[in-house]
Order: structure tokens, then C-alpha cells, then sequence
């Protein structure tokens, strides 16, 4: 049965998209049967690996909304033990047709169930905010990891983020656990990138994954060709950076 971890900070530009691209291609490289979950209305997943959102018949949209079979839905990408249940735009209105409708805080958690057993480890790419979309990720979801990026005001909203979890906890899904915390945009060579990794592993402890996600080119120029940084850029930083975290991801399930 699928673990299932939500990649998710409220704020945006934290690297979240670019870890849920690489960091299931790495593990799915690793020989792991992943499926990546996008319910970001922007979509910035899907596109990453390749897939022209404006053009589908169905999405995750018409799973949650209208509880069609997620199994029909689901996409192949360019790796064979990697699947995706792509965004649309029409996400972006789901979060109003989410407000009047039956449990509507469970739809993905009950539209998912039959497919869980296909998979090791499930992702979802959690929208930048904190509506009912994301609170559908959090109430289904087992561990959350968070992205927080090398710059100045990026323990801001962390303690929104851990109340929500709490919440979460408290009324939905009182299993849910932070799975990790990783570091994004690293630079070494710069005072603030290390004070603000001092700074979060205070907070987080030994939750702070020790590898970080250096500052890269390569990494942001990926997604608008399509492509995995593994495909784009294979011996960058930023691709020897997420082989390194799925093996430390894979090493902490252990």
C-alpha cells in the first residue's frame, strides 16, 4: 500500500514543484512505482513533465469533483515506473464548487483509495495556499514534506503552515506527520544561506533533510522544456542534488 506525502509551503517560489519533479523521477530511477498527484491549478507539475494541460480531456479536477475513476485519468510519462494525475485550469474554480459539496474535505482521500495499492510512495504538488484543495491533500496524505528556501524571511508562515497541520491533525487526520524539511536554493558561499539553515534546523531538528538543494540554472531552466533535470541536465548539481535526496528519503523509511 502507497505512502503518501504531500510536498507543500504556503509560500510560493520555495522549490516546490522543482522536488516534486525531480525527487519522484529520482525515485522512480530507483526502480519505486510512483505516482505524482498535481492539484495546483497552475499546473507547473504536469508541464514539467511535458504533458499539455490545456488540452486534456480529464484531470484530477474531474476526480474530485465529479468522483470520476482516477484510474482512467492517470498518465505515463518518459519513465516507465512513473505516472501522473495531471492539473487543469479548471482547478482554479474547484475550490468555490468544493464549498457545497458532501465531504468535501475527503474527495481526493475517497477517490483514491482503489489505486493506493499500484503504488510505493504517492506525491502530491499542493497548491501555494491554504484552501480546500490543500486541506484535501493534507486529510489524505501520511507525511508532509516542506520545501523552505535559503532566503531571507523563510521561517515566514512556518508557524501558519505547523498550525494548519495541527488542525488537520485535530479534525481529519490525526496520523498526519511531517516527513522532512528541505533546504532549496542553497548557496555556501553566502552568510544568509547559512544562518537561515541555522536557523531552521533549530526549529525542525533533526526533521532538516542534510541534503540541500543548491541554487542552479539548470534546475530552473528544466520545466519549460518539459523535461526532468535528469533529462535536461543530467550531470548538473542540481540532478546530482535529488539523487542524493531519494536516497536519503529512501534511507529515513528504513
Amino acid at each position: 500500500m502507497a505512502k503518501i506525502v504531500a510536498v507543500f509551503n504556503q509560500k510560493g517560489g520555495v522549490g516546490k514543484t522543482t522536488t516534486n519533479i525531480n525527487l519522484t523521477t529520482a525515485l522512480s530511477m530507483e526502480g519505486y512505482r510512483i505516482l505524482v498527484i498535481d492539484i495546483d491549478p497552475q499546473g507547473n507539475t504536469s508541464s514539467g513533465f511535458g504533458i499539455e494541460k490545456n488540452n486534456l480531456k480529464k484531470s484530477v479536477y474531474n476526480g474530485v469533483i465529479h468522483g470520476d475513476n482516477l484510474k482512467e485519468i492517470i498518465l505515463t510519462t518518459a519513465y516507465d515506473n512513473l505516472h501522473i494525475l495531471p492539473s487543469h485550469p479548471d482547478l482554479a474554480g474547484a475550490e468555490i464548487e468544493l464549498t457545497n459539496l458532501p465531504q468535501r474535505e475527503l474527495r481526493l482521500k475517497n477517490s483514491i483509495e482503489n489505486i493506493k495499492p499500484f503504488y510505493d510512495y504517492i506525491f502530491i504538488d499542493c497548491p501555494p495556499s491554504l484552501g480546500l484543495l490543500t486541506i484535501n491533500a493534507l486529510a489524505m496524505t501520511n507525511t508532509v514534506l516542506i520545501p523552505i528556501q535559503c532566503e531571507f524571511y523563510a521561517l515566514e508562515g512556518v508557524s501558519q503552515l505547523m498550525n494548519t497541520i495541527s488542525l488537520v491533525k485535530q479534525g481529519l487526520n490525526p496520523k498526519l506527520e511531517i516527513e522532512g524539511v528541505l533546504m532549496t536554493m542553497f548557496d555556501s558561499r553566502t552568510n544568509l544561506s547559512n544562518q537561515v539553515v541555522d536557523e531552521v534546523v533549530d526549529y525542525f531538528k533533526d526533521k532538516v533533510y542534510e541534503t540541500m538543494i543548491p541554487r542552479n540554472i539548470r534546475l530552473a531552466e528544466a520545466p519549460s522544456y518539459g523535461q526532468t533535470i535528469f533529462e535536461y541536465a543530467n550531470s548538473s548539481k542540481g540532478s546530482k542534488a535529488y539523487r542524493a535526496l531519494a536516497k536519503e528519503f529512501l534511507l529515513r523509511q528504513e
